[in-house]
């Protein structure tokens, strides 16, 4: 088997710049076997465009320190060697570890680990990279502390990591990038730099001002590759003493623009504060068992056996799922409210379920909507059988009906066409839609995987085309994602590119990362 070198770099050069990173980190946190490198590939990875074929990394570090880290900057430049740098590595369906440029050496994150200061009063946490919301849901409980944390759909992910990805949940804090305040990041030239308030080296009010003074550097750190995140403030959701967990099925595929529009209003005058789900039917049915119970032969599931499916599950075409926080009498005039709002949604039915503040809720999703991390969302592996995989389709879109059904209908006729069923949903904020689409695959289906990549890229134009954008995507589409994004001829781009090569002259850091490539590598742009 040949060895995955960094490019533009011979194997005597690697060695010593591996033995040099051994003598930082230590030899145990150097990985250059392949058996070790195998956590570093994207775990759904799926036949694709020769363009888009799977990245390997030519190594692996892992840090345990902010001084650490910035030796391993020193050798990185000294070297030419890219970095690419994840918090744990669990975006799964978006890429996991994988790097985006072949060779990239993997800087992983995930000992560092540490929660650094949690504050009750002031509804905060500090943490590192490596803390999971698992971890972070585990140590307010276990200390006592009347916070929640706001877990996206896999609990086992970076707090960091998610949140500079723009990830969302479930309350009313599910705007993760919304509640971040305060970072520490180390430049590509070793530089460590505190956004904010951080700017003082006394400062009290780190995690609870995000602008300080002059200007705000926070955003640009997120969905980028100008600097490695260290450290982020992130502020956590006050205990309510009630909250009411509220799920509204609807029976008819059209009945997706009345819910949109019926719940547009709730949530900008805050009646539904949290981002509330519309979740497509077969999307909670695949939650429930396997595809083969209801239709075992090619292409999408017919009409009729989704019908058929949804009925005896008792599941509606589109299910809402919204949450209510407060004290029971609000709680009790917000639902009132609710309900007259979809009375008139022909055929819809309402259930809800009460709980104190300090109660948990039965079932597995609705757990995120109380603040408690889970794996439910794992559980659609299991939909089309084998080797489960997905890989997904995010495009954004204004929060009306009719948008909603045009970007619904788009995405289901284009999958169709390949052979895929509509797993899907949509995550409501009060403006816009996160819709959210995966493609269900047999990851050792080498046609199932094929079709899925090829999906993927269509779905991309369609958007496009129809004045959408994605606002993720997989490492293999970054740049043609980035595309999209064309007035004036790419401005946007040029502009990230024009900041990367003033903080990163080398191109040391995640290079292709959103497709914003240093001019090192920008003859790489395209291609892995």
């Amino acid at each position: 088997m040949n060895r995955t070198l960094p490019p533009n770099l011979s194997e005597a050069r690697f060695d010593q710049a591996l033995d040099a990173w051994r003598a930082i980190v230590g030899a145990a946190q150097v990985l250059s076997s392949p058996d070790a490198l195998d956590g570093y590939r994207d775990p759904f990875a799926f036949a694709s465009q020769p363009e888009f074929a799977v990245t390997d990394a030519s190594a692996a570090i892992r840090p345990a320190s902010v001084d650490e880290i910035r030796a391993v900057l020193r050798v990185a430049n000294q070297y030419r060697i890219p970095l690419w740098t994840v918090s744990t590595g669990r975006n799964f369906a978006y890429g996991g570890a994988a790097p985006r440029l072949t060779g990239s050496v993997v800087l992983d994150l995930q000992r560092l680990d540490r929660i650094l200061a949690v504050d009750e009063t002031l509804a905060y946490a500090l943490v590192e990279p490596g803390v999971s919301y698992f971890d972070l849901h585990a140590y307010l409980r276990d200390k006592g502390y009347r916070l929640w944390v706001d877990p996206p759909a896999a609990g086992w992910g970076s707090v960091i990591g998610n949140t500079l990805e723009r990830g969302f949940g479930y309350t009313p804090y599910g705007d993760h990038a919304a509640q971040q305040c305060g970072m520490e990041i180390v430049l590509a030239n070793g530089d460590v730099v505190r956004t904010g308030m951080g700017g003082i080296d006394t400062g009290t009010a780190w995690q609870l001002y995000k602008p300080g003074y002059g200007p705000s550097f926070d955003p640009m750190f997120m969905q980028s590759n100008y600097g490695i995140v260290t450290k982020m403030g992130v502020w956590l959701m006050p205990a309510p003493p009630a909250y009411l967990l509220g799920e509204i099925q609807c029976r008819h595929e059209h009945d997706l623009g009345a819910i949109v529009e019926t719940l547009r209003p709730l949530r900008l005058d805050e009646t539904i504060r949290n981002h509330a789900v519309i979740e497509g039917g077969l999307r909670r049915a695949a939650g429930l068992g396997a595809r083969r119970q209801w239709y075992d032969g090619p292409g999408p599931m017919p009409e009729s056996a989704l019908v058929a499916m949804l009925d005896a599950l008792g599941v509606g075409r589109w299910n809402l799922h919204y949450a209510l926080y407060g004290t029971p009498e609000l709680i009790d005039a917000r639902q009132a409210i609710v309900q007259r709002a979809f009375a008139s949604v022909r055929d819809a039915s309402i259930k809800v379920s009460r709980y104190r503040g300090d109660a948990q809720p039965v079932g597995g999703a609705d757990r995120n909507l109380a603040g408690i991390p889970s794996m439910a969302a794992f559980r659609m592996l299991d939909w089309r059988g084998g080797a489960g995989a997905h890989v997904d389709f995010s495009p954004l879109c204004p929060a009306t009906g009719a948008h909603a059904m045009r970007q619904y209908t788009m995405t289901k006729t284009r999958a169709a066409e390949y052979g895929f069923d509509y797993y899907g949903g949509f995550t409501a904020g009060a403006r816009h839609l996160h819709h959210v689409f995966a493609a269900i695959f047999d990851r050792h289906d080498a046609q199932q995987s094929e079709l899925a990549g090829q999906l993927l890229r269509v779905l991309i134009s369609d958007a496009r085309a129809a004045g959408y954008g994605e606002y993720r995507a997989h490492l293999g589409y970054m740049d043609f994602a980035a595309a999209q994004y064309s007035f004036n001829e790419g401005a946007l781009l040029r502009l990230s590119e024009t900041i990367k090569d003033a903080l990163d002259p080398a191109g040391i850091l995640s290079p292709g990362k959103q497709g914003i490539w240093p001019k090192a590598w920008r003859n790489r742009r395209g291609y892995t």
